[in-house]
């Protein structure tokens, strides 16, 4: 063995037959272990009831569904999530998350519940970024325009797009695939910019017609699956 070799050897502490050495104290890292996934979150103490659900059947479904262990604080509106032993999908927790997120703002939980799916995700959009100016009455009118006169522009974004929106206090929640989310993240926030109504019906129809072919490019590239497994 020359120079070169013995001082490498020494530096990389292997032993006389090349095998690494291991340091007496040194463990065996294991991954996934129960608890080691965690998530928190703070949703509105008003919708810490509707998370719960009736005698806590919303949550037990979400940690039946992801197989995680979900603490709530009513009073702060704190939520605590955590892997178990019996999680096996190593996104579990923040799909739980994600879902629990989605009822904080303003989503029925059937409609969040769509977030288990594959391939579906959840934008949250807060008004005050995008809004010009320190007009006080801004926000109240930006939500309306949104909405519209009974709820009838939201309900066009959504037919229009394929995503669900949730306009919540300040915040426009979207759910739906990242096609979707990006068509009607751009529909809300050129309403909330002041562009006409007939504007964003027009751009929505114009990209409603290349939707389909897209979303069905991104499920085959998921491996033709769209979450289906969550459903009841």
């Amino acid at each position: 063995m020359d120079e070169f070799e013995r001082l490498l050897r020494k530096y990389e502490r292997v032993d006389k037959d090349g095998e690494p050495l291991r340091e007496e104290h040194e463990e065996e890292i294991t991954y996934l272990a129960e608890g080691e996934q965690e998530e928190f979150l703070r949703i509105p103490k008003e919708r810490v009831a509707v998370v719960i659900g009736k005698k806590g059947q919303t949550k037990k479904e979400i940690e039946d569904r992801t197989k995680t262990k979900i603490e709530i604080d009513s009073e702060t509106g704190e939520v605590f999530i955590s892997a178990t032993k019996e999680t096996e999908d190593p996104l579990a927790v923040w799909k739980a998350r994600d879902v629990i997120m989605a009822i904080g703002r303003g989503f029925s939980p059937e409609r969040a519940f769509r977030l288990f799916n594959e391939g579906e995700t959840l934008e949250i959009l807060n008004l005050t970024d995008i809004i010009v100016g320190n007009d006080k009455n801004a926000l109240p009118r930006v939500r309306g325009r949104i909405i519209g006169r009974k709820g009838r522009t939201r309900e066009i974004i959504e037919e229009m797009s394929g995503a669900d929106v949730s306009v919540y206090g300040k915040t426009v929640a979207i759910i739906g695939n990242p096609i979707q989310v990006e068509i009607a993240k751009t529909a809300v926030e050129k309403l909330a910019k002041g562009s006409p109504h007939g504007v964003v019906y027009k751009y929505l129809e114009r990209r409603k017609k290349d939707l389909e072919l897209e979303s069905t490019t991104y499920y085959e590239a998921l491996g033709g699956e769209t979450g289906d497994e969550w459903e009841e």
